[in-house]
């Protein structure tokens, strides 16, 4: 039930009963070994089930009931199991069993008789990939894990050890993993293999180390591969004439460019962003302050109009009155229009400034961009100032708006309706006393 990726490799889906494995396709030949492997266990429930098995056999693993593998092996399993068969609360924990090929796993006791060695360890649900580091050398097996609490990937700590360890000179890896009642998510992201050598002594050159029938296999396989690819470039080409050549390129440019940020290209985009947005933030102000201009243009002439209007029909004192108005009013409309344009002018220079600073070594232009916000802020106020204080000054005095007169309160109760309710409650209050008085009475016959 494995399912490979790019990636990963899926052991058991979070499905009942599935079991899966993965096994290497030519023995290790390594007298001493390490395996680094990098494992996720995930489930939605508090308790998990059955677990996940690394495995060193002398014959590749089948198909089984041991952690997805078949039992009676002849080598080393480290057992990373889920579920507490047998009840002692010991679980999850990791477990050391080693056979020579004819004992049975004991699944009752989740392998205690058996152990070598083990330790508990909770891997389920971790927030990062959980590592265990399995060492044997000089016949002692040694297990560390990463508890994947950290991304430290140096991080480990002592799980177990067994000493005067014989193990087949060669073997298979594999990794297996197996459900049950419940189920877990068992993903393998990494199995790495090295091999351990004595100080001093030879490492055997990697030609030495594959028989020559192997050698002659790999070299069909890798020239089959080679003519294969060789034909699909030809198919392309023949598809594709127009970008003939183009892949190739932009392979070798994918390999030239670096696929990292720096920090300093970092904090230059972030400069960059910065300055886009307060470059869209001044052009939206901009189109609002001309909005604003267009509104005092017309509120001058409208203003203008009516008090001509009301300066045709007057004296010639209130004529002379009327337009001194006029003046003044016309004089605050162009201060406020020259102010508008000050800012304008201010708005085109800011403008300016910040595409000047989004070239590269023009950082200092934020500053000046915004000491603009702050003296546009300003003429904002400003503007807002003498256009309620215009309205003000040339409303009409019988247009100002004025509270409304409160009503007169009613009156609510006079002195005859008075007396009649003191007169009305004190009748209501002597029938109750009187009926007081019946009931007591004929209550008291019963005595």
């Amino acid at each position: 039930d494995a399912i490979p990726s790019a990636d990963q490799i899926r052991i058991t889906t979070s499905l009942k009963s599935q079991r899966g494995s993965v096994w290497t396709k030519n023995k290790s030949i390594f007298e001493y070994w390490e395996v680094e492997v990098t494992f996720r266990v995930t489930g939605r429930g508090r308790i998990g089930a059955d677990g996940l098995a690394i495995w060193f056999t002398e014959e590749q693993g089948m198909e089984g009931p041991v952690f997805g593998a078949a039992d009676k092996w002849n080598g080393v399993g480290i057992f990373f199991d889920s579920f507490d068969n047998d009840g002692k609360k010991n679980n999850p924990g990791v477990i050391v069993v080693g056979n020579n090929g004819k004992l049975l796993y004991d699944h009752q006791n989740d392998g205690s008789t058996q152990a070598l060695a083990s330790c508990q360890r909770d891997f389920r649900n971790k927030p990062y990939p959980v590592r265990a580091k399995i060492t044997y050398y000089q016949k002692t097996l040694t297990v560390l894990i990463n508890n994947g609490f950290t991304p430290d990937k140096d991080d480990f700590e002592f799980c177990a050890k067994v000493e005067n360890m014989v193990l087949p000179s060669q073997g298979y890896f594999g990794i297996s993993a197996a459900t049950g009642g419940l189920a877990d998510d068992h993903d393998v992201l990494s199995f790495l293999t090295f091999q351990l050598t004595e100080p001093g002594k030879e490492v055997p050159t990697p030609d030495a180390e594959i028989p020559e029938k192997d050698k002659e296999k790999y070299q069909e396989e890798f020239e089959h591969f080679q003519q294969e690819l060789d034909k699909k470039k030809e198919e392309f080409q023949k598809e594709h004439p127009d970008v003939q050549g183009q892949p190739g390129k932009l392979f070798e440019q994918f390999l030239t460019d670096d696929p990292f940020e720096t920090v300093s290209d970092r904090e230059l985009r972030q400069i960059f962003e910065g300055q886009n947005r307060i470059h869209l933030e001044i052009k939206q102000l901009n189109r609002q302050l001309d909005m604003i201009l267009d509104e005092q243009r017309r509120y001058v002439s409208a203003v203008t109009e009516e008090i001509a209007k009301r300066g045709a029909g007057v004296s010639g004192q209130q004529g002379q009155v009327s337009q001194q108005e006029i003046d003044t009013v016309v004089k605050t409309q162009e201060e406020v229009i020259r102010q508008v344009n000050e800012m304008r002018n201010s708005m085109a220079d800011t403008l300016r400034l910040i595409s000047g600073a989004q070239h590269p070594g023009s950082a200092a232009g934020v500053y000046e961009t915004t000491q603009h916000f702050n003296d546009i802020k300003e003429h904002l106020h400003v503007v807002k100032r003498d256009i309620e204080h215009l309205v003000q000054r040339n409303m009409p005095s019988s247009e100002k708006t004025k509270c409304p007169d409160l009503p007169p309160f009613p009156s609510c109760l006079s002195t005859m309706h008075f007396f009649i309710f003191v007169a009305v409650q004190t009748v209501l209050f002597i029938a109750y006393i009187m009926y007081r008085s019946q009931q007591e009475a004929a209550a008291k016959k019963f005595f």
